[in-house]
């Protein structure tokens, strides 16, 4: 059986999952469910996935801006948590509270720069 991480080019003459011809369509299979773009992921992030990240810096902002309320007030809130869990470490640990800090607000940034945009989805797709 063919991979499924097939190199997709615009002149494919049979379907990467199941190496059925394609016949009519070069786009769609038949017989599977293959259509082209299949397992491709875009990783190049757009303008408001990095807004989203620098608002971050306060965190839980740029979920907000992507339309995660939720998540952005648990976000919001849960670094308070985060803070006080660092001052305690740091208290105990030569900088290591600091560090864990550190991470925590990188993550959250990832984490609102990969989340999907609510607000342009809702929008129609359009930014």
């Amino acid at each position: 059986m063919p991979s499924t991480e097939a190199n997709v080019s615009e002149t494919l003459e049979n379907c990467p999952l199941c190496g059925e011809p394609l016949r009519g369509n070069p786009n769609e299979c038949g017989k599977c469910d293959w259509v082209k773009g299949y397992r491709q992921r875009n990783y190049g992030g757009s303008q408001r996935d990095t807004i989203a990240a620098v608002l971050s810096l306060v965190p839980g902002a740029g979920h907000f801006y992507k339309g995660h309320k939720l998540s952005g007030w648990l976000f919001f809130f849960g670094t308070g948590g985060a803070i006080a869990a660092a001052l305690l470490a740091g208290t105990f640990t030569a900088g290591f509270g600091a560090l864990l800090l550190l991470i925590y607000w990188i993550w959250v940034m990832m984490l609102a720069y990969w989340t999907d945009d609510l607000v342009v989805a809702q929008a129609g797709g359009k930014s």
